[in-house]
């Protein structure tokens, strides 16, 4: 190729490229400009389900806790290298086994995030009988996580302007059962928190499902209609962000969106980035599908489940965009 034609070559890469970068950016540009114009603001945090840390040396049956460690170090790295996360959430079963060496060994994975993060319980973290009692939980998790100010296991807060988390706890610490039931005190407080919200969109976070990805009678909470009462009292834009059934899906009723995240210990291996942009007339969530980075660890686990298109889901549960408009 001549000197002429190269340098011609090079000139219409060059312009192609060009081109591209200021149309993306001028795209940018647009939608930021109406983002500010309808006065929306953004808020973007990971939720993180069911990593059951554990020290095992040997997987039991379908999780990989003898790569719990190494999945959860993963998910931490993944969210460290992501720019402005809010937050990040884990909604239970952090660990396998309820035992305090095993809590304190997930907060000191979970202290190398640079992000702010809180946590619920889930039915593997809390034991009946006490070898990591809720009050034990609250301690550790004050003692080992600076942002975790609160006294009980339920808990809410402002991450920012427009929008409320409220933290729910649903585990039964009285008997053995995965099935959960939220106590008045919470039904209560739950109401509460969202009268006092005004009209800011409300985040639930909890391990146990309000609306079950599949039927389970063994895991399903107990009391289900009477957190749809309390629900049905309001029109706000809701997220509910939960684990507990290890599957991925995603479903609306009306002012509610019900976002169930797969487990991290088992097949597909995967968390979720959670982007929500408040506009005046209406909340928009974007749901992305975070899949390991540990490919390998990941075919190894579906090898281990059956029926595994039930925990990875359907597109529209991976990953998705759902607005919500609001109503007075």
């Amino acid at each position: 190729m001549s000197r002429k034609k190269r340098s011609s070559c090079l000139t219409k890469i060059f312009n192609f490229i060009l081109t591209t970068v200021l149309v993306v950016f001028t795209a940018f540009g647009i939608q930021m400009y109406f983002n500010k114009a309808e006065g929306a603001t953004t808020l973007k945090f990971a939720q993180i389900s069911d990593d059951h840390l554990s020290s095992d040396t040997v997987n039991k049956a379908y999780r990989l806790t003898a790569n719990s460690r190494e999945l959860l170090d993963d998910a931490i790295d993944v969210i460290n290298h992501t720019s402005n996360i809010d937050f990040v959430f884990f909604t239970g079963d952090v660990i396998d086994v309820p035992l305090e060496k095993n809590m304190k060994m997930f907060l000191e994975h979970a202290s190398k995030i640079k992000y702010p993060y809180y946590a619920v319980p889930g039915n593997h973290d809390i034991c009946v009988g006490g070898y990591l009692s809720k009050s034990l939980y609250v301690d550790l998790m004050q003692e080992y996580d600076k942002y975790y100010k609160f006294n009980k296991t339920y808990y809410s807060f402002t991450p920012k302007a427009g929008y409320k988390v409220i933290a729910l706890d649903p585990i039964i610490d009285t008997r053995i059962t995965a099935n959960g039931e939220l106590p008045q005190e919470q039904l209560d407080f739950l109401d509460k928190e969202i009268k006092e919200a005004g009209d800011n969109i409300i985040l639930i976070f909890m391990h146990v499902p309000l609306k079950q990805p599949f039927t389970s009678d063994s895991h399903r909470l107990l009391n289900a209609d009477a957190m749809y009462q309390v629900l049905k009292k309001y029109n706000n834009p809701i997220g509910i962000f939960t684990g507990h059934y290890h599957t991925t899906r995603v479903t609306q009723q009306n002012n509610i969106v019900h976002v169930s995240t797969p487990a991290l210990i088992s097949y597909p291996n995967a968390f979720r980035f959670i982007n929500i942009h408040n506009y005046k007339n209406k909340a928009v969530f974007e749901i992305q599908y975070v899949p390991t980075r540990l490919s390998e660890l990941q075919t190894k686990a579906k090898l281990l489940v059956f029926h595994a298109s039930t925990y990875y889901g359907d597109e529209k549960d991976r990953t998705v965009t759902i607005t919500i408009e609001k109503r007075k």
